[in-house]
């Protein structure tokens, strides 16, 4: 974290959430809140990190990336 008044700061953060709220949280509903976190532990673990594409390495995944540079 920086110095009061940087915008800069939660920018990663926020983009992040509001990715998982419009892919994931505003689209179900769960009857349990572990059925809740299992399903953000899936999308965190399973599709936004490895699968989803992502505008800062190109518009490739991260896993298509790693084996670009690799």
């Amino acid at each position: 974290m920086s110095g009061k008044g940087n915008c800069y700061d939660n920018a990663s953060v926020e983009t992040f959430f509001k990715s998982l709220k419009g892919e994931l949280i505003w689209r179900q509903r769960w009857a349990t809140r572990r059925q809740a976190e299992a399903a953000i532990f899936q999308y965190i673990n399973g599709f936004y990190n490895i699968r989803r594409r992502h505008s800062y390495l190109g518009g490739i995944s991260p896993l298509a990336f790693e084996a670009k540079v690799a």
